[in-house]
């Protein structure tokens, strides 16, 4: 059974915006610890944005100013905004889940299958 379903991804020209969805389970999803991941071809899994613990955001460098998390704790669903896109953040988008049983672990335990993000010159 899928606990994790990101959708949201596409195709669009640089400058663009995408919106990413996470849709979790009751079981998978928190308030916090959740987190947004990204791979390219050739290129290791890099974190892109996270809700840690104390219900604070972080964000890689390279998305910074440019990619917002949020989340609808009603719906169980995590959000990734993206603006400015670039190039560079072609690559596949997966949320993923550090809660299980009530408790947030310290690493991620629950993945999605990935949701594509194109993004043309």
């Amino acid at each position: 059974q899928v606990q994790l379903v990101e959708s949201g991804g596409g195709s669009v020209q640089a400058g663009g915006s995408l919106r990413l969805s996470c849709a979790a389970s009751r079981y998978t999803y928190s308030s916090y610890c959740m987190g947004w991941f990204r791979q390219a071809p050739g290129k290791e899994r890099e974190g892109v944005a996270a809700i840690d613990i104390d219900g604070s955001t972080s964000y890689a460098d390279s998305v910074k100013g440019r990619f917002s998390i949020s989340q609808d704790n009603a719906k169980n669903t995590l959000y990734l905004q993206m603006n400015s896109l670039k190039p560079e953040d072609t690559a596949m988008y997966y949320c993923a889940s550090r809660f299980q049983g009530g408790d947030c672990y310290p690493d991620y335990k629950y993945w999605g299958q990935g949701t594509q993000v194109t993004v043309s010159s």
